[in-house]
């Protein structure tokens, strides 16, 4: 068995697998090249005349990497100026094999310098120990969700959408799930709002990739984000509680990136040069006209959708959108966004474009089509026939973007603003149950029909909805805590809450038994979540704020303050809180269980009137020492009886250190070995001293602990910290 591993292995076409070959590494054997592909887009004139060869040898090329600094989190400001000033200017003067390493360059559209683009492959990175402390900072930030490995062109549709913390904001085909992040990140553009008043729902149709979502979007610790499983061309709409009366939800915002061909995405997606033909688009026109009309039923009157595709191709973009806005009869309009993105080169959309078959056929109207292709060609498909008509929609205000003129990716984006309601809305009102009169509306200015009375509303009403079928996992239900339950007697006497803690957006994972874990929600994500409970099906939504510890109870709180909600928690905390300088931090962060007495006389002072367990460390910036973070920072930790840890991951603490100016990637060997026995010697002196929780969320066992009787699990060695 294993030598005919080895002959396969040694038969292999070289640079088939070979992962230092840098960009492209596995896809050796796919030509990049597709005559179809080619013939069509030169056809169809997309391309500005005498650029077209250029168009094509830039989408053979690899795509660049581009980075984006975490907009909302208050150090984002710290994350950059470490970048600008450590590794972007180091890595200017460098020189490898002769030749000079062109550093990140700004993307000049993007707002508050947060975004960078550079050409590095990981050959080169590997070639270079300077480089390869860059990219492991980028891996290492990019966990901490601190910084977001997203293509630019991904960018632009969050940006269009002009997000304030108030919107309430539709993902509708969300995964994996960086354009989540951004959302996320305006929604939280205040940091001293701990709960903006708006909130993400972020959809996707495959249960699997939802989970990518979740991974995404938990990095940002948000309580404002929900994730939800559907078929995004018939979402639900949900019902919201206004004073005590039922009312549909309209969005305020929503993205409408919807399923796409992809060939946009050909310097990335090497396999689409091979699988990519005509009738790609053809199969998916119906599909994303269904997905952009269900969005702009959702928006709000006044409210804005941006629709968007990773695809060039007119069928899938301007056909789409002119077919939306003739559906409207007037209610949607195309927003011009020229301003909105300064820097960024685009064309604008087309108002003409034909179709054409696998078999290379043309078709210029819908009446060319014969009859036998009526089922895979639609009207739809076609550029309106009426001049007035067309040049009403006003398609030039559709932004295609090429990627040889800035390097990028393809991509196409529209701007539909809703000025009233839907017309179909009006003119098939849905048939009124026979229950309680206090049952929503379904689109504002709609009138219910009583079924009884009206003969006619039976012939012209919508079918009844279909039961929803709901896929994959079987999830754990979101159980909200009440004001008087009993895990709030200690925790709010313990941690002295005030009195504003909105204990109501609480919430737990199961019904009966110890709760493990609390989270929080938005107050209104909690509307969302207990008015449609059988209308929806959630995937996950809340940030942690509590864990349960086993030797928590015998200081007074069974539950321990968790990392990943400390932001959104602390300022509700008045009590067992610490406040600490940088030296503190460093010590914290690079000591496994340093006693009390190694942090400054000021730190000191306050651990010792503090008892034994959870606690909060909290770092204040002062504007005199501008060589220190100007940012806050808030760690977890445990006191104990001699002894004080901090709670963080390994990723946040290298992040604290960076901000700090420590450096975390170095040799480690000798140091780490210094760390160790300084560690067992502290470790020596400290049995039977502290109890302390587990670093991670597995619960251990009382007789498992180790022999100092503390159920620390340990999940990083921070003497590894050079």
């Amino acid at each position: 068995m294993g030598r005919n591993k080895n002959r396969q292995k040694k038969n292999r076409p070289p640079g088939r697998d070979d992962r230092d070959s840098g960009w492209g590494a596995g896809y050796a054997d796919i030509v990049k090249e597709n005559k179809l592909f080619e013939h069509y887009y030169k056809e169809l004139g997309l391309v500005p005349e005498g650029e077209f060869d250029q168009f094509i040898e830039t989408m053979r090329e690899p795509l660049p990497v581009t980075i984006r600094v975490t907009g909302y989190k208050s150090h984002a400001k710290e994350i950059l100026h470490c970048l600008r000033e450590k590794y972007f200017k180091d890595i200017q003067d460098l020189e490898i094999d002769g030749q000079k390493i062109e550093p990140p360059q700004l993307l000049p559209w993007y707002p508050d310098e947060q975004a960078w683009q550079t050409n590095m492959s990981r050959k080169i990175i590997r070639k270079s120990p300077l480089l390869e402390k860059f990219h492991q900072f980028l891996i290492s930030e990019t966990e901490s969700g601190n910084i977001s490995r997203q293509e630019a062109v991904s960018m632009i549709p969050p940006v269009l959408l002009k997000i304030e913390p108030h919107h309430k904001i539709l993902d509708m085909c969300a995964a994996p799930g960086s354009k989540t992040a951004q959302l996320i990140e305006m929604l939280h553009a205040d940091m001293d709002v701990p709960f903006p008043e708006g909130f993400v729902i972020a959809n996707d149709v495959d249960n699997k990739r939802c989970y990518l979502l979740v991974h995404q979007a938990k990095r940002l610790n948000s309580p404002c984000i929900m994730v939800v499983n559907h078929d995004a061309s018939c979402i639900p709409k949900l019902h919201i509680d206004v004073d005590g009366k039922k009312e549909i939800l309209f969005y305020d915002r929503i993205l409408c990136d919807v399923p796409c061909s992809g060939d946009g995405t050909m310097r990335k997606n090497i396999d689409v040069w091979k699988k990519w033909t005509t009738s790609n688009s053809l199969h998916l026109h119906g599909l994303q006209l269904r997905i952009a009309v269900r969005g702009v039923e959702q928006l709000a009157v006044g409210g804005r959708m941006v629709y968007s595709t990773c695809s060039l191709n007119p069928i899938e973009d301007e056909a789409v959108v002119a077919a939306l806005l003739e559906k409207s009869e007037g209610t949607l309009e195309l927003a011009d966004c020229s301003s909105d993105v300064p820097g960024l080169k685009w064309m604008p959309g087309v108002s003409s474009w034909k179709l054409m078959t696998k078999e290379g056929q043309w078709f210029k109207d819908w009446s060319e089509v014969p009859s036998s292709r009526h089922t895979q060609i639609r009207p739809t498909m076609f550029p309106p026939t009426d001049p007035e008509k067309l040049a009403n929609m006003h398609l030039e205000r559709c932004m295609r973007i090429l990627p040889h003129h800035q390097n990028t990716g393809g991509f196409f984006v529209a701007v539909l603003v809703k000025r009233a309601a839907m017309p179909w809305n009006k003119r098939f009102p849905k048939l009124k149950k026979e229950v309680s009169g206090s049952e929503a509306p379904t689109e504002d200015g709609e009138e219910e029909v009583d079924a009884r009375s009206s003969d006619i509303a039976k012939v012209c009403g919508p079918p009844p909805p279909k039961k929803m079928k709901l896929f994959g996992y079987k999830e754990d239900p979101f159980v909200f805590l009440t004001e008087d339950d009993p895990v709030f007697t200690t925790i709010q006497s313990f941690y002295d809450l005030s009195p504003d803690f909105p204990k109501l957006n609480v919430l737990t994972r199961t019904h009966e038994g110890k709760k493990r874990h609390l989270y929080m929600v938005s107050k209104e994500l909690r509307n969302v979540l207990l008015n449609n409970s059988e209308r929806m099906k959630v995937i996950n939504t809340g940030v942690k704020v509590w864990s349960r510890n086993s030797d928590g109870e015998e200081f007074g709180c069974a539950f321990r303050l968790a990392q990943e909600g400390i932001y959104t928690l602390q300022p509700y905390i008045r009590s067992r809180i610490i406040t600490i300088s940088v030296e503190d931090i460093k010590v914290l962060l690079t000591q496994e269980n340093p006693f009390i007495s190694k942090l400054e006389e000021d730190a000191h002072t306050q651990a010792k009137k503090i008892g034994m367990g959870s606690i909060v460390l909290k770092y204040i910036p002062n504007p005199d020492k501008p060589e220190e973070p100007q940012c806050p920072i808030q760690l977890c930790g445990w006191r104990g009886k001699t002894s004080i840890r901090a709670f963080v991951p390994r990723n946040e603490r290298f992040h604290y250190l960076r901000m700090l100016g420590v450096e975390v990637f170095g040799d480690n060997g000798q140091k780490r070995k210094e760390g160790e026995k300084e560690d067992q010697e502290d470790s020596a002196e400290k049995q039977q001293d502290d109890k302390a929780p587990a670093e991670n969320d597995t619960e251990v066992d009382s007789d498992k602990a180790n022999e100092n009787g503390s159920s620390e699990t340990k999940t990083d060695n921070p003497a590894e910290i050079s």
